[in-house]
């Protein structure tokens, strides 16, 4: 049996500007909101989506390339703006009395049939946050702005059928480049984002058995390359797809959907073996 889809795309992916499209059939959401108004517009529509579509958008933190296309494409829509008092405190932006909707880590917040679920992250923002979002069996991971895999990160990167996923920079670019020291050691600080060696390691130790899907995120203009990106995560990626997020433009828009039930099978059948096995060696079952 396959449930039926999420559809994902990044609008845009970068320091320049990040906005993640997840809806199925009749709504969707928006995570963050760093492009303006009508570059959001403008590629929904290359993509043949609607903003009429779009119920609601979620804020991660308050820096610059995740808020300001906000104000006036949620004031445009209508749009309820999910974030922290604390975001919103220090993000400096105005949206009217009836737009900003507070939400808690952990605890899923329903939108239409869309379950948003946040979780606090490593990165150097007031109140930072990345996202899950679950439909009818399927789960969307968003984790950009990341210092570094904590156990949230771990935990629901390992549910996702697919995630956008930061690979921010090449640690030789990094040291090599031109940016200066005390920069360089606020992006590989902890607190930062994820070099393409750490987002490897969430990837193949934690990818779950049924991920489809896996979109590189927020790669950087200068400290990382496209194509070696891709290329290292393609060495591993057996039957998940690796795209590379694009900073100047948006992805195709992928479908979602599985079916987790043959797996279930496997590991059924692996138990049996298991218990086969202890039950030969004279082991207690």
């Amino acid at each position: 049996m396959y449930f039926m889809s999420l559809f994902i795309t990044s609008l845009n992916s970068g320091s320049n500007g990040n906005c993640y499209y997840i809806g199925n059939d009749t709504e969707a959401v928006l995570i963050d909101a760093g492009i303006s108004c009508s570059e959001t517009e403008k590629r929904m529509r290359l993509l043949g989506l609607s903003m009429n579509k779009v119920k609601a958008v979620f804020i991660s933190h308050e820096h610059t390339d995740h808020i300001k296309g906000l104000p006036t494409l949620a004031q445009k829509y209508q749009l309820p703006v999910y974030i922290t008092d604390i975001t919103l405190r220090h993000s400096g932006i105005q949206l009217g009395p009836l737009l900003p909707k507070h939400f808690k880590a952990f605890e899923p917040v329903q939108v239409g049939e869309l379950l948003v679920t946040a979780f606090p992250k490593q990165h150097d923002a007031e109140d930072p946050h990345s996202f899950i979002i679950h439909f009818n069996g399927v789960t969307v991971g968003v984790f950009t702005d990341i210092g570094a895999h904590c156990r949230n990160v771990i935990k629901y990167f390992s549910q996702c059928d697919a995630a956008f996923l930061e690979a921010n920079y090449d640690e030789t670019l990094l040291e090599n480049g031109r940016y200066p020291y005390f920069l360089k050691n606020r992006i590989r600080g902890g607190k930062g984002h994820l070099s393409n060696d750490q987002a490897l390691e969430i990837f193949t130790k934690y990818r779950p058995p049924f991920m489809t899907h896996v979109l590189l995120s927020h790669l950087s203009k200068d400290n990382n390359c496209p194509v070696k990106a891709k290329a290292l995560f393609d060495v591993h990626a057996t039957h998940t797809n690796i795209i590379v997020a694009s900073r100047y433009e948006q992805t195709p828009v992928y479908s979602i959907q599985k079916s987790r039930q043959p797996f279930t099978i496997a590991k059924r059948r692996k138990a049996l073996f298991n218990r086969m096995q202890l039950s030969l060696f004279g082991e207690g079952i």
